[in-house]
């Protein structure tokens, strides 16, 4: 009696086959939409960052625009020399404004398609298509991710 519950005790090769032939098509079912997944959060990170940046930039220029900060550079037309100048801040315009800085940002976001905070810019004086950066002004910011969405765009072109 003992040698015939002995045998009945563990899995055979057949159903340990069958238990791993069954976790392997879960897998590999669950990974492209745990890809799916992450890419979506990435787009969405994306935009908002772009959005973040981009809100900052017209805030600055609507500054500049009505006097509100002090002298700007006559090349820049009212737009920011660099990221950085929209997180540390430029003084206001006046004599009440001599120690007051004007912030647009907390912090330049963090770039989910590259995982950096380097930032491919463009300036005023920049051809409409080019991702190159001439180093003026920053009119627009964008990812340096050469990657495409699944419609078919560029991020890059976000």
């Amino acid at each position: 009696m003992t040698k015939l519950r002995n045998r009945r005790c563990g899995m055979t090769l057949i159903e340990l086959i069958v238990a791993f032939t069954i976790l392997l098509l879960i897998s590999t079912m669950a990974v492209p939409l745990a890809r799916s997944r992450v890419r979506k959060i990435k787009e969405h990170d994306l935009r908002a960052a772009l959005a973040e940046m981009r809100t900052a930039i017209d805030k600055y220029k609507d500054a500049a625009d009505s006097n509100k900060l002090g002298p700007q550079k006559q090349e820049g037309y009212g737009y920011p020399e660099s990221l950085e100048a929209l997180v540390n801040g430029v003084k206001a315009a006046g004599a009440a404004g001599a120690d007051t800085k004007i912030k647009f940002l907390r912090r330049i976001p963090k770039d989910p398609m590259t995982n950096s905070f380097d930032w491919g810019l463009r300036s005023m004086q920049d051809d409409p298509g080019s991702n190159g950066w001439g180093g003026q002004n920053v009119f627009d910011v964008h990812t340096k991710s050469d990657l495409k969405a699944p419609d078919g765009t560029a991020y890059a072109d976000w």
